[in-house]
């Protein structure tokens, strides 16, 4: 139990999260062909690209088992055989997990193959293959059930800067106002998610469905749909400028990464 205390009012204790995550399934989406970060990807799938010595896809995986998360399914489409190939050379790690491989023979897109993994029956977690992250997903889980959504989004704050002058025009052509290389915030999907089984319903086996159409499938049907935003460290490993910058950051944080473990699992 931790302890919150409020001005000069008694200490309340308040619910540990630790541990919330452990034992969920967790599908880990591998199947990309990665073309914005060609051409490391040509022939090499993007999950396998490296940061230091060690495979993005396995940093993101040995993170999962820190919190108690070895129940791992990965979706594979490019270059499945190379992705299958290397963990199941990977003695040591294949030891920590349950690992299972979901093939598909056509792209389904980033909602739809997780039709394709059998025996979802309760809450479970989805990610790309490829982010560098620090997220506790104790914390996530937890908020999860306590908003009794049927779907979280792990969310990161991102400051999108303008390299220009930027003007705002009436239809008369006069300009209203001007800003001067002005910056803006957003929110932005981490690529990790928090799922109950009945979101399934809403995609269709073998039909393509990408993840924001699914979003917008289930707010349609009234479906609680949550953000919880995550402050940490978050890289998505999409073009060459994110992965140089990757290389750079987890040179610096790996070892924490790689380290930390929860106080109990």
């Amino acid at each position: 139990m931790t302890l919150h205390l409020v001005k000069d009012e008694p200490p309340v204790a308040r619910p540990t999260t630790k541990g919330a995550a452990k034992g969920l399934s967790t599908i880990i989406l591998a199947g990309g062909k990665g073309v914005h970060l060609q051409p490391f990807t040509i022939n090499f799938p993007k999950p396998l690209v490296p940061l230091g010595d060690t495979p993005i896809i396995e940093v993101l995986i040995r993170r999962l088992i820190d919190f108690g998360l070895t129940d791992i399914t990965l979706t594979l489409g490019h270059l499945a055989g190379l992705m299958k190939a290397y963990f199941l050379n990977h003695q040591e790690l294949s030891r920590l997990l349950t690992l299972r491989f979901v093939e598909e023979e056509q792209p389904t897109g980033t909602a739809g193959s997780l039709a394709l993994v059998p025996d979802i029956k309760d809450t479970f977690l989805a990610m790309n293959g490829d982010l560098l992250t620090d997220l506790d997903f104790d914390e996530l889980v937890a908020f999860h059930r306590e908003q009794q959504a049927t779907l979280t989004i792990a969310v990161h704050r991102r400051t999108l800067k303008i390299d220009f002058g930027v003007l705002t025009i009436g239809d008369d052509h006069r300009v209203l106002d001007y800003l001067e290389k002005p910056q803006y915030q957003h929110d932005v999907s981490m690529g990790i998610y928090v799922y109950e089984p009945k979101a399934l319903r809403y995609i269709e086996r073998g039909k393509y469905l990408d993840f924001p159409d699914l979003v917008v499938k289930l707010m349609n049907a009234g479906q609680k749909v949550c953000a919880w935003p995550c402050e940490g460290l978050w890289l998505d490993i999409g073009r060459p400028s994110d992965y140089a910058k990757a290389q750079e950051l987890y040179s610096k944080t790996a070892t924490a990464i790689l380290d930390e473990q929860p106080e109990e699992i």
